[in-house]
């Protein structure tokens, strides 16, 4: 069944419920015409009976030749079962003693083959007296034109029905077609639409109903996968120019060193600068893994209860050198021994990140400290440089992007999109805003662990 199209799924109960209804409809006329026309036949045979009791002590015939309406037969019958003034007069008994009996008690109708006759007759009694004793009258009415007619509106209903079976079929079919008519327009677009055909879109029907809404639910997964191919593409893009910057550095630092005889102070220096190129290679290898597993959801996060102050403290640690390099000030402002539940390893990746950030790009002395929100735990790194620029800061988590959108002030511009992705691992999530005295203001959300 599920490999016949959904037209035809959609006709052959419609079908099979329209041919019950036919046969019930012509079942029920049937029925009710049959009806209908031997209550005609007995209103017939009652007036009938009536003229012909007002014979029956007479001289005239049982039947009224000019006034009866069809084949009609009459006779009188005694108690004893002989007959008198049959009408045609070789009419044989009608009734059987059962019948008779019954007939000598009252009015009654039944529907009998006649010898001698052809076709069925309607026959109808009335208890009559007579000098000679108990009689009983039957009067007797053709049924042929009532089973002529029955036969015909059976043979029209044979032709009829399923004529308009057919038809309904096919005005079911027609209407189905055009209901599916937008599901073929839908596929047809579909089938062209692929990554080299950014912009297009399956076709909305006019009408607000469910066809129309699965179109737009449609449209708005092929947004979100052009946005994802795109996103897709830019940060193969960067990959590749941050891939490529660092290789062809090292390789003109070994082609250098490599062109003619050089100095051991002069070798030393090309294999210094190539171990910081190869360095970077590693820094950004390790950061685009780490990307790559976030992103097929294989993040690896191992909670555990973490003093918020110890961990501020290491990253603080971590850094103490590079801060005095750059004459600047590194401190952790009061916890007051805030506990979260997070992977410690990882949250020290990512305020890493933050203050490398803040050395790199910020100025004067960098804070890190912790707040509490509505239950969550924020960890803050501050600078007091001039912060982002007003059109980055929404954008300021992309991956390879940049404030000033160049490449040879130095990074991979992955750090604060690391950041994010271990703080949307641990639920949460990470915020940047200008702080009003100056200077830039980053963040990352964490769960409170209760202790």
């Amino acid at each position: 069944m599920s490999r016949i199209p959904i037209r035809f799924r959609l006709i052959l109960p419609f079908a099979l419920a329209m041919a019950l209804v036919l046969a019930a409809m012509g079942f029920f006329i049937y029925e009710r015409v049959g009806h209908e026309l031997l209550r005609s036949v007995d209103q017939s045979l009652a007036a009938q009976l009536t003229e012909s009791a007002g014979h029956v002590s007479g001289r005239g015939g049982l039947i009224d030749r000019d006034s009866s309406d069809g084949p009609t037969i009459a006779q009188i019958e005694h108690a004893d079962g002989t007959t008198t003034s049959s009408v045609p007069f070789t009419l044989p008994p009608l009734l059987d003693r059962r019948a008779l009996r019954r007939g000598l008690s009252g009015r009654m109708r039944l529907t009998e083959e006649v010898a001698g006759l052809h076709d069925q007759w309607r026959l109808a009694t009335q208890p009559v007296r007579l000098a000679s004793g108990p009689a009983v009258l039957v009067v007797g009415h053709s049924l042929a034109e009532r089973d002529e007619t029955l036969d015909r509106l059976s043979r029209e209903f044979l032709f009829a029905a399923p004529a308009a079976l057919l038809l309904a079929v096919l005005a079911g079919y027609g209407l189905a077609a055009a209901a599916l008519r937008p599901v073929e327009a839908m596929r047809r677009r579909a089938a062209v639409i692929s990554a080299a055909t950014p912009g297009h879109r399956l076709p909305v029907p006019p009408a607000r109903d469910e066809l129309a809404a699965l179109a737009v639910t449609l449209n708005d997964m092929l947004d979100r996968l052009e946005a994802a191919f795109e996103h897709e593409r830019r940060f193969v893009a960067d990959a590749s120019h941050e891939l490529r910057t660092p290789l062809a550095l090292l390789r003109a630092e070994l082609e250098v060193a490599l062109r003619r005889p050089r100095g051991r102070d002069e070798l030393e220096a090309a294999l210094r600068s190539a171990a910081e190129e190869t360095e970077r290679l590693v820094r950004l290898a390790e950061d685009l893994l780490l990307i790559a597993r976030a992103d097929e959801g294989r993040l690896p996060i191992r909670r555990e209860p973490t003093q918020v102050r110890e961990l501020l403290e290491r990253v603080c640690s971590r850094f103490a050198a590079r801060a005095d390099d750059l004459a600047r000030t590194l401190r952790v402002e009061p916890t007051n021994g805030t506990v979260v539940e997070a992977d410690p390893a990882r949250v020290e990746q990512a305020l890493g990140n933050l203050v490398e950030n803040a050395l790199h790009h910020g100025a004067g002395a960098v804070t890190l400290s912790a707040r509490i929100d509505d239950g969550r735990v924020e960890l803050h790194v501050m600078d007091e440089g001039a912060g982002f620029p007003d059109a980055f800061v929404d954008r300021a988590f992309d991956r390879f992007s940049r404030a000033d959108d160049a490449r040879s002030a130095g990074g991979t511009g992955l750090g604060l999109a690391i950041v994010t992705l271990i703080a949307s691992a641990h639920g949460g999530r990470a915020k940047a805003a200008n702080r009003p005295g100056g200077g830039a203001d980053v963040w990352l959300e964490l769960d409170e662990q209760p202790f």
